[in-house]
């Protein structure tokens, strides 16, 4: 896998801008953004095979990253959140430091203990949540952090 060449967001959207701004200067800027905190999630297309790269809200948990696949309480589930359930093994960027991990569902214990952690976040997710039918999950991304 060429985790060092994704696929980034469409040229002209917020999230691209977002995304060059933080990969030019190793997340000094970017990464805090709008009140919160952003990290740069890399999957794999479950489709292409394809690293595909995205700027996402995070939170942290015992030691774990955590995010919301709300796609802002849109009725079906972001592309990252599909390429990960299909591909758990995933590249992170938090800050300037590079990572990889393994991403998973959070369990429905976990959900509910780490939905305030990230509505303290992001609190949106809240209203996100209200707007669609689906249960809006949390990912939990185990890092491997180099030795």
């Amino acid at each position: 896998m060429d985790w060092d060449h994704p696929t980034d967001p469409k040229p002209g959207s917020w999230q691209l801008d977002h995304l060059r701004q933080y990969v030019e200067t190793d997340g000094a800027e970017g990464h805090e953004w709008r009140g919160t905190r952003t990290l740069l999630l890399t999957t794999v297309g479950r489709v292409s095979g394809n690293p595909v790269r995205t700027p996402l809200i995070y939170g942290e948990a015992d030691g774990r990253y955590l995010l919301v696949a709300s796609k802002g309480g849109a009725p079906e589930h972001p592309l990252w959140y599909r390429n990960l359930s299909a591909h758990p093994e995933v590249r992170i960027q938090v800050g300037p430091e590079v990572m990889q991990g393994t991403a998973r569902t959070a369990t429905a214990e976990e959900q509910r203990a780490y939905w305030p952690v990230m509505v303290r976040e992001w609190p949106a997710y809240d209203e996100y949540q209200a707007q669609t039918d689906r249960a809006i999950p949390i990912v939990v991304i185990e890092p491997v952090r180099a030795a």
